[in-house]
């Protein structure tokens, strides 16, 4: 059972990552096709995965050799620039050590030894892996990602502006409970307790992870706390257009319309023609929007207007980084 503890200060410190990091998606993906993780049902895509993947990702091997990858793996950049500069930044002590977890008394092969001891060509190879990785299993479905993910936020937002932090939390992953502040996982392996003791929480949806959390817990920092989303299958390239119905399916189509809208100011009048709906019924969608923290409302003298917020162009994907 994995049990993450709280504080008061953790739980206004909790945070949803607004876009998909792509080297912690892609290690979530190699885990559970290597670890045959989904069962029958993921075994026609984890086939394909594995006879993709180039010879140039073969390293990628070397740094699980029990499954358990080093944690200095998992960052939260979004791109593979940002995540590749992040994990370079690691300090020696925590490669070494994290290598030793993961390695025990097995002797490591020369090229990941000379990760810790700085190796410029070590770090180049572990980079080219990871890139020849993506290219194969993540950029042709990355889109997909990006919306799966846009729709998680969404349900997210609304859940936490319905209910507060802590109930959200129970309901964001079925079968885990929050009581008297701490969030258990009956099912997640290993067993551990995490306290957090004011770091916060950054949660991250994984789409390609079918089972239990992976969690990211580098001391000074946030805990990340990755936790399996989306439709139950990886995302495929011929599935472009179910993200836009799965936000739709979250907002509801006139609301969704109503927040691609906001994007300039409309007053409720306005808005309602727009929408083909009654000006009563343009007011409860931008209510429900305001109180997501989608969009605001400005009143000058006996005028109202409203228009998205930066939280709501995010949701409506106006920007986003391809």
């Amino acid at each position: 059972m994995l049990r993450v503890h709280f504080t008061a200060e953790d739980f206004a410190r909790v945070r949803f990552a607004p876009r998909p990091a792509p080297l912690q998606e892609l290690h979530a993906a190699l885990t559970t096709a290597v670890t045959r993780r989904g069962g029958p049902l993921f075994a026609p895509w984890r086939g394909r995965t594995l006879r993709s993947l180039p010879a140039a990702a073969d390293p990628l091997a070397d740094l699980v050799p029990a499954g358990r990858p080093p944690f200095f793996l998992d960052v939260l950049g979004e791109t593979m620039a940002d995540g590749f500069e992040q994990i370079r930044a690691t300090g020696p002590s925590l490669v070494r050590s994290e290598l030793e977890r993961v390695y025990g008394a097995r002797l490591a092969p020369r090229w990941v030894r000379g990760l810790h001891a700085g190796d410029e060509t070590a770090w180049r190879t572990l980079r080219r892996a990871q890139q020849a990785a993506y290219e194969t299993v993540l950029a042709p479905v990355w889109s997909v990602v990006q919306d799966l993910h846009r729709a998680e936020f969404t349900r997210y937002a609304l859940a936490v502006a319905e209910h507060g932090v802590a109930a959200t939390l129970s309901d964001l992953a079925p079968g885990s409970r929050l009581h008297e502040g701490v969030w258990e996982w009956p099912d997640a392996a290993p067993a551990r307790d995490v306290r957090l003791n004011g770091r916060g929480l950054v949660l991250l949806p994984t789409f390609h992870h079918p089972q239990g959390p992976l969690l990211q817990d580098t001391p000074g920092r946030s805990a990340v706390l990755t936790y399996p989303a989306g439709p139950g299958l990886p995302p495929t390239a011929g599935r472009l257009t179910a993200p836009a119905e799965a936000l739709a399916a979250v907002l509801g189509r006139t609301r969704l319309d109503a927040l691609r809208l906001l994007a300039e100011p409309h007053t409720t009048t306005s808005l309602a023609r727009a929408l083909h709906v009654s000006n009563a019924t343009a007011s409860s969608h931008v209510t429900a929007l305001r109180s997501a923290g989608m969009a605001t409302t400005t009143r000058t003298g006996r005028s109202v207007t409203h228009r998205r917020t930066a939280l709501g162009a995010l949701i409506a994907g106006a920007g986003r980084p391809r």
